[in-house]
């Protein structure tokens, strides 16, 4: 007796091999989960949609954000770091490096350079996240030290843009701790000639970079949501045994305690930027 008496309602076929689908196309949110088109992440400037978490942008990005179109003018591009101490671990410190040099295209973690915000010439600073955290060694100290004293010799305003969560760069040891009282002693020189510094603070800053010039600024302006302080919650209530408040370490928190004098999101940051310039 056959198995099926009648012919079947259905048919097997053959089923092709799907079509690839390229690489990075989507992006997951780290707030919420919310899974992101990239080009429409870019299109929100790296904003989510639905949360408005502020993902991290390169320093290049964040030029292009802030300074007038054709203005910008690089210094000290050329610079990048050695090895003062001969650091050696599982990756050597050459080795590391190398690797976010070809990663990132950039000597090291910040740039520098002069431009024009709203068409008033400004001196900037941007560091990098993706280049060893952020993190500040001598190329980081120095540039950012003779970007501060062009702004003092121009008598021009001076912005920085920090994203750290490495602090002071562990590989150059005592030499990045000296880019600390580098950096805030040409602030202060800075300060003295009346000159206007506007920091600005995205997710993360953290350690050495806002124990110097970060926290430094005549206005401290921070991204929404931007983890900021200088040793993470979790050390913290491991150190003191107490459960932290809500937000602790954010940047609403922390304008509501008084460290810091604006969140802006950074769909309005250049716009804000300009009114802040217009006034001073």
């Amino acid at each position: 007796m056959p198995l099926f008496p009648r012919k079947p309602k259905y048919t097997i076929v053959k089923i092709s091999k799907k079509r690839d689908i390229p690489e990075d196309l989507w992006m997951r949110c780290e707030e919420c989960n919310e899974l992101i088109y990239n080009k429409k992440l870019d299109e929100n400037l790296g904003v989510c949609h639905k949360c408005n978490y502020h993902f991290s942008l390169g320093a290049h990005e964040r030029i292009k954000l802030l300074i007038d179109e054709g203005t910008f003018k690089e210094m000290d591009a050329e610079m990048e770091s050695l090895d003062p101490i001969g650091f050696e671990g599982p990756k050597t410190y050459k080795e590391k490096l190398k690797k976010d040099q070809e990663l990132t295209k950039l000597k090291d973690a910040v740039i520098t350079g002069e431009g024009k915000l709203g068409g008033r010439p400004v001196v900037i600073g941007v560091t990098d996240s993706r280049f060893i955290m952020g993190s500040m060694g001598s190329v980081v100290g120095e540039k950012l030290t003779r970007a501060i004293e062009r702004a003092t010799e121009k008598k021009c305003p001076l912005i920085i843009v920090s994203g750290s969560g490495g602090g002071a760069r562990m590989y150059e040891g005592m030499f990045s701790l000296m880019q600390m009282a580098k950096t805030s002693a040409a602030l202060s020189r800075y300060d003295r000639e009346g000159g206007l510094f506007i920091s600005i603070l995205t997710n993360p800053t953290m350690a050495g970079i806002m124990a110097s010039f970060a926290s430094l600024g005549d206005f401290i302006i921070a991204e929404p949501k931007a983890l900021i302080g200088f040793t993470g919650p979790r050390v913290i209530e491991q150190t003191i045994r107490q459960k932290l408040p809500h937000g602790f370490q954010r940047s609403e928190f922390l304008l509501n305690h008084g460290l810091i004098d604006m969140v802006i999101h950074r769909k309005v940051l250049k716009d804000s930027l300009v009114r802040l310039l217009s006034y001073f």
